[in-house]
């Protein structure tokens, strides 16, 4: 599957998405400008080397990241950040199999705790001059 890199992609609300007591979940409480808000309408998020999972289902990893990571190897983007969170390891887990498996990943490690910790994956991505595509 293709998703469009400008970058679209559908996507639920963050469950992890900070709210005050004064906000509420339910769409007739939304401003007039927001009523026509769609929350599975896709969403442009920027291609700047940081994916963050947190905005995503567990499901869409398997498109997800190769896609994303293609994108920004694309782009020159060499370097890549995969926030997973730290939980309980199975997105990491999930990630990192992904990461195994993929052919332009030339590294992949925890990141330092300056950039997330157990809950981040830096990924080191091949050029496309090494590989000759380019």
């Amino acid at each position: 599957m293709i998703w469009p890199f400008s970058w679209l992609w559908s996507r639920r609300p963050s469950p992890h998405a900070e709210r005050t007591s004064a906000e509420s979940t339910c769409a007739d409480d939304l401003p007039a400008e927001s009523a026509d808000w769609d929350p599975a309408a896709p969403v442009e998020l920027p291609i700047d080397g940081t994916l963050d999972l947190h905005h995503f289902r567990p499901s869409d990893l398997r498109t997800l990241v190769p896609d994303y990571l293609a994108e920004c190897r694309a782009r020159g983007i060499l370097e890549v950040r995969v926030v997973h969170g730290k939980g309980k390891g199975h997105l990491r887990r999930s990630v990192h199999a992904l990461l195994e498996r993929s052919p332009i990943v030339a590294a992949y490690r925890l990141a330092p705790p300056e950039r997330g910790g157990w809950g981040a994956t830096l990924v080191d991505l091949t050029s496309l001059v090494a590989d000759g595509d380019g």
